[in-house]
C-alpha cells in the first residue's frame, strides 16, 4: 500500500525535525499512557465490585420484610415455604433484630442482635466465614452467641465466657418500658470483614422471641437473591404479596451508598481519563501540521508526479495512525499487565514499605482488589483509535490542499 509505505517513510525521514519528533513522540506516550491507566483503573473499580458482591453483599441480607405488628409476622413458615419456590430467592430465613448492649466486666458495647434460626441459616454464605467448631458450640448451645471480631475484642471476651446481654422491651404504651437482661454463652467470634464487626452479633431465634414477646416467633424474613442488584425490585414484589403490614427494606437502603461510590468513581474516571487521552491524541494533530509544513516540497513533488489528493490524504492519515496504533498497543498490553497483577504488586509493595493502603477495619476488604473486563479493554481500545484517527483528518486535508505551482516556485 503506497500511503503507507510514503507515511512510514516520512515518519522516519531524517529531515524531521527534533522539535516535530518529541511532539510525535510525546503523543504517543500520552496515548499509552492515557490507556494503561484507563484499564488500570477500570479494573480496580471492577475489583471492588466485585468484592462488594462476594463478600459484603454475602454477608448481610438483600431484602427485609419486618412485620409492623410487634407480634412478629403472622405465619411466617408458610411465607418462607412459598418464597423459597422463586427462581430469583436464593435463600430465605426468619429473624428477630434489636439493638442492645453487651457487658462484660467494667466494658460495655452496643450491638445489633440478630437472632436467627440455626437450620435456616446453615445454607448462608456468610456461615463459611465463622469457622465450623464455633458455628457447632452455637448450635449445640441454645443460649450461644457469636460476635464479631472487634467486638470481643474490646470486650476482652473469651469462648465460654458468660456475656450479659440488655435487649429493649416494648411497652403497652409504644414506650421503652425496662431492659430485659440476659445471660449468654459466647460460642465464638466471626471475621465478616470491614464495619460488620464492630456492631454485628447472633443469638438463637426461640430465645429472642420469648424474650421481646414476638409471639409468631419471628418478627420478619431476610431474603437473599441470586442477582443481588435486582434486589430493590423483588423484595417490593414479594413485600405486596404479605396478607398484614410490613416495613419492606433492601441493601441498596443500608449499604447502597458503597455500590454508588464505586459507580461514581468508575464514572469519573472514565470521563477524566478518556480526556487525558483526548489531549494526546490532539499532540498528533499539532505534530502532523508541524509535519506537513516541512513536507511541501515533498507532497508538491508527488503532486507534479500525479499523485491524487486521496492518496496524499491517507498518507498523513497513516503516519498519524501509526503514533495512535504504537500507543494504544504499548499502553493496553502494559495496562492488562499490570491489572492481572496488581493485587499482588501492591502487597509487595506494603510489605516492603510497612504500610496499609486499605484497612479492614474500616473497609469491607484490606487488599486492592482487581478484576480485568475484556470488555472494558476493548472500548478503552476502540476510544482511544478514534480519537487518534479524527486527530489527522484536519492535517491530512490540510496536506491535500497545498498546491505545487506555490511552493516549488519559490
Amino acid at each position: 500500500m503506497l500511503s503507507l509505505t510514503l507515511a512510514k517513510r516520512f515518519r522516519r525521514s531524517k529531515k524531521q525535525s527534533g522539535f516535530t519528533s518529541f511532539i510525535s513522540s510525546s503523543s504517543t506516550i500520552g496515548i499509552g499512557l492515557g490507556c494503561a491507566v484507563l484499564i488500570i483503573m477500570l479494573s480496580v473499580m471492577n475489583g471492588f465490585e466485585r468484592e462488594l458482591k462476594d463478600r459484603l453483599l454475602s454477608v448481610i441480607p438483600h431484602g427485609e420484610l419486618t412485620a409492623v405488628a410487634s407480634t412478629g409476622l403472622n405465619d411466617w413458615e408458610a411465607i418462607v415455604e412459598s418464597f423459597e419456590q422463586e427462581f430469583f430467592v436464593k435463600n430465605v430465613q426468619p429473624f428477630i433484630k434489636a439493638t442492645g448492649l453487651l457487658q462484660k466486666g467494667k466494658q460495655s458495647k452496643a450491638v445489633e442482635i440478630n437472632a436467627i434460626q440455626a437450620s435456616t441459616s446453615a445454607n448462608m454464605h456468610w456461615v463459611s466465614m465463622i469457622e465450623p467448631e464455633v458455628w457447632q458450640r452455637f448450635i449445640e448451645s441454645s443460649d450461644g452467641l457469636i460476635l464479631g471480631d472487634s467486638i470481643v475484642d474490646k470486650l476482652e471476651a473469651k469462648v465460654g465466657d458468660k456475656i450479659q446481654v440488655l435487649l429493649p422491651q416494648p411497652s403497652d404504651s409504644g414506650k421503652l418500658a425496662a431492659p430485659e437482661t440476659l445471660w449468654l454463652t459466647l460460642s465464638g467470634s466471626m471475621n465478616l470483614g470491614g464495619e460488620v464487626d464492630n456492631f454485628v452479633g447472633f443469638m438463637h431465634l426461640s430465645l429472642a422471641a420469648q424474650t421481646l414477646k414476638v409471639t409468631t416467633g419471628a418478627q420478619g424474613i431476610q431474603i437473599n437473591y441470586h442477582d443481588p442488584y435486582a434486589a430493590s425490585l423483588h423484595t417490593r414484589d414479594l413485600g405486596y404479596r404479605l396478607q398484614q403490614y410490613a416495613y419492606m427494606s433492601d441493601w441498596t437502603r443500608t449499604q447502597g451508598h458503597l455500590y454508588q461510590d464505586i459507580q461514581l468513581v468508575r464514572l469519573v474516571v472514565y470521563i477524566a481519563l478518556t480526556l487525558v487521552i483526548a489531549v494526546a491524541c490532539f499532540n498528533i494533530v499539532s505534530s502532523l501540521v508541524m509535519a506537513v509544513n516541512e513536507r511541501k516540497p515533498e507532497i508538491a513533488m508527488l503532486k507534479t508526479m500525479g499523485a491524487h489528493s486521496g492518496l496524499i490524504v491517507s498518507t498523513f492519515v497513516m503516519q498519524g495512525i501509526l503514533n495512535g496504533v504504537i500507543g494504544v498497543t504499548v499502553g493496553s498490553v502494559a495496562g492488562v499487565l499490570l491489572a492481572l497483577n496488581l493485587t499482588e504488586i501492591t502487597l509487595f509493595v506494603e510489605s516492603l514499605l510497612g504500610v496499609s493502603l486499605l484497612s479492614g477495619d474500616i473497609y469491607f476488604i484490606d487488599f486492592l482488589p482487581t478484576q480485568l473486563v475484556w470488555r472494558d479493554v476493548a472500548a478503552t481500545v476502540i476510544i482511544a483509535f478514534v480519537l487518534s484517527l479524527l486527530a489527522t483528518l484536519y492535517p491530512a486535508f490540510k496536506a491535500a490542499r497545498i498546491e505545487p505551482a506555490k511552493v516549488l516556485g519559490h
